[in-house]
């Protein structure tokens, strides 16, 4: 379980100017990216764990600025 100090720490980090346009890239290369019909299966398992990886992320920092609701 990840404790309050280390939700927080995400907030702050991706709070500032960096790290809004780091997580934004992040965004543009794992949520919002289209994998075509012909992709392969690995393509598709790799890409899901990004996206997955991005979306606890966006969790933590959504956690460390107080949102309870969100569970990685």
């Amino acid at each position: 379980m990840i404790n309050s100090d280390t939700e927080k720490n995400y907030a702050r980090c991706f709070s500032t100017p960096s790290g809004i346009a780091v997580l934004s890239h992040l965004h543009q290369i794992t949520i919002n990216r289209i994998l075509g019909p012909n992709c392969s299966d690995t393509e598709l398992r790799w890409q899901e764990a990004q996206r997955s990886l991005v979306r606890y992320i966006d969790t933590l920092i959504s956690r460390g600025r107080g949102d309870r609701n969100d569970n990685p």
